[in-house]
């Protein structure tokens, strides 16, 4: 690992309590009781989400720590458990589809779209650790746009589109401080400049859906 980022793993670590405040009221405050509106396909986007998190956070660590077979021993396992959360996102999917909400399913569908990019061009930069583990760092990110505006709705009572755009200043904010960073350090910042392209136009996408 890059010594620049050997406390990546503490950073990405932040995606722990923000997923339980940003999810307490709608998801973990429920529990084990519950509500109707919570079904099964919930608890599996729910149960597979926090695997995947926890593989982001685990990964560095093992770097750092060498432990190197770990590492691509749970790599070969994202092959697994990233299909399973792509397809996890569907139900929800159908589900605003068929309610008659049909912008809703502008949430769901750009966080699998960028998900997917960002987790693909990990993989195909994968002997080029530098560029994989920016990729990686980005498709964490993603996870900040659920949490952050639940956060901002539930415990701040923003309304509206509000959560949303205080998801993506919070998102550009932490890109444009890892071009900084990587800059100064004289390394690549590719990766977070495809990111921040990525963001720009699914904000305007966010516009032109809402407006």
């Amino acid at each position: 690992m890059e010594k620049k980022y050997r406390y990546l793993g503490f950073f990405l670590l932040l995606l722990i309590p923000l997923t339980l405040l940003g999810f307490y009221r709608t998801y973990f405050g429920l529990a084990p009781e519950f509500n109707e509106q919570t079904d099964i396909f919930i608890h599996l986007h729910a149960f597979i989400a926090t695997i995947w998190i926890l593989l982001l956070i685990t990964q560095p660590f093992l770097i750092q720590y060498q432990k190197l077979k770990a590492h691509r021993l749970l790599g070969k396992l994202s092959f697994v458990i990233f299909p399973l959360l792509v397809l996890s996102f569907i139900p929800q999917m159908v589900k605003n589809a068929s309610s008659g909400h049909s912008s809703e399913l502008f949430f769901p569908v750009r966080d699998t779209l960028m998900l997917s990019l960002f987790y693909g061009l990990a993989i195909y930069h994968k002997r080029n650790s530098s560029l994989h583990m920016r990729y990686m760092i980005v498709s964490a990110m993603v996870f900040l746009f659920p949490t952050i505006g639940r956060i901002s709705y539930a415990w701040f009572h923003v309304m509206g589109g509000g959560g949303t755009h205080i998801s993506y200043v919070v998102i550009y904010a932490v890109l444009i401080g890892l071009i900084f960073y990587d800059k100064v350090n004289q390394k690549s910042f590719q990766p977070y400049l495809v990111a921040m392209a990525c963001m720009v136009v699914s904000h305007g996408a966010f516009f032109l859906v809402f407006r």
